[in-house]
């Protein structure tokens, strides 16, 4: 048994932070929080963090391990082999564990590599961060992502290559509503699938077991996929020729719907200037997404990790992001645990530091309720009650 001690813990399911807490660990996951002293377990190990919070570890409910988030992704994907690109993909893993994310959802991938990576670590062969595997994306001949190889049309298309992905044990169904900013020759803006295409992609995932999130960036793909009732929706950018222009009416429809949005914001500073029509895309980007959190839209933390610029352990940034928007520092760290393990289907296990529950820990140094700037300062992470960092 592990005993672990800090000066305070933040659960999502708490109402404010408890302070000198002892989680007692073993095998893996949580066995009882406690607060203050208590008798140390005979022959339990004590390690006292000192001034840190502990907290869920991070979830990033949209990641590619695949992608090496430098200039040309896709580019760097289409020149590796499988092996070698599998070899990025772990240490892109490593890369996300050591920052605190102990919970990656992988939203397209080539030849379902991220499974093979995915069972390596739940072999216990090696300590990485649990992985959600969607494996290639479904999308249309030609559409956003093709290179993956999960190309389909029509429905019967479509029921087939959700079928043969669940045959291959994917975890989660993964579909492009729309065209995408990183595959020329799609309109991001514009829909990929009919309704009825959509839907036939959710009845079969969801007679399989299986939830289906889907990229949309314009509003007639975020339309339909609240139409077809996904459970979850990438980036939903509001996209236009003219700039970002959020719907009302699409917003009211995404808070009915308690649909998981991930915006996939949370690009790191760079410490270059940013080009001007990129300052007022992303002002636009900020008051629609402020807008979107007002009227009750499920916002979720993720970061399209992999893409230009966006290392995989950025869903910290995500979480400064959200405070911007108008959360509490409260709730956007909840966002990125708490609800992020609802959106992928493991909210009875992670996301939360409470009995019966994985010990994925991320402690941090200070107290990021009170300035979330602290969520960047990691001083240890346990994955499954082993500490990694």
């Amino acid at each position: 048994m592990l005993v672990v001690r800090a000066a305070r813990l933040f659960d999502p399911g708490m109402t404010s932070v408890l302070s000198a807490p002892a989680l007692l660990i073993e095998d893996g996951r949580i066995v009882a929080v406690h607060q203050g002293e208590i008798g140390t377990p005979e022959g339990a190990e004590v390690l006292d963090l000192g001034d840190v919070t502990l907290l869920p570890g991070l979830i990033d409910v949209h990641v590619h391990l695949g992608f090496d988030a430098g200039p040309d992704p896709v580019r760097q994907m289409l020149a590796d082999d499988d092996h070698t690109l599998l070899l990025r993909m772990a240490h892109f893993a490593r890369q996300a564990l050591q920052g605190g994310v102990t919970t990656v959802r992988d939203l397209g991938d080539r030849h379902f590599l991220g499974l093979i990576l995915r069972d390596w670590y739940r072999s216990g062969a090696e300590v990485g961060p649990e992985i959600i595997a969607a494996g290639p994306p479904v999308t249309p001949t030609g559409g956003h992502c093709w290179f993956m190889g999960g190309e389909a049309d029509g429905e019967l298309e479509i029921r087939r290559g959700v079928r043969a992905r669940v045959k291959r044990g994917v975890d989660v169904i993964k579909v492009m509503a729309t065209g995408g900013n990183m595959t020329p020759g799609t309109n991001p803006m514009e829909a990929q699938f009919t309704v009825e295409e959509l839907a036939a992609a959710v009845q079969e995932a969801h007679r399989l077991g299986r939830k289906v999130t889907a990229h949309a960036h314009g509003a007639p793909g975020i339309a339909r996929a609240i139409e077809a009732a996904v459970d979850g929706i990438e980036h939903c950018s509001f996209q236009t020729p003219t700039g970002i222009h959020a719907d009302d009416r699409l917003i009211a429809a995404l808070a009915s719907s308690q649909i998981a949005v991930c915006p996939t914001v949370g690009r790191p500073a760079t410490g270059l200037p940013d080009p001007p029509e990129w300052v007022a895309r992303n002002q636009a980007r900020m008051e629609a997404l402020a807008r979107m959190h007002r009227a009750g839209v499920r916002l979720v933390g993720g970061t399209d990790a992999g893409i230009r610029g966006v290392p995989h352990d950025s869903v910290r940034h995500c979480i400064e992001v959200y405070t911007r928007i108008g959360m509490t520092n409260a709730q956007a760290i909840a966002a990125a645990t708490a609800g992020g393990a609802e959106a992928c289907g493991t909210g009875d296990r992670k996301g939360r530091l409470t009995a019966g529950y994985d010990a994925d820990i991320l402690a941090v140094a200070g107290d990021p309720l009170q300035d979330i700037t602290r969520i960047h300062h990691v001083a240890a992470v346990f994955r499954a009650g082993q500490r990694v960092c």
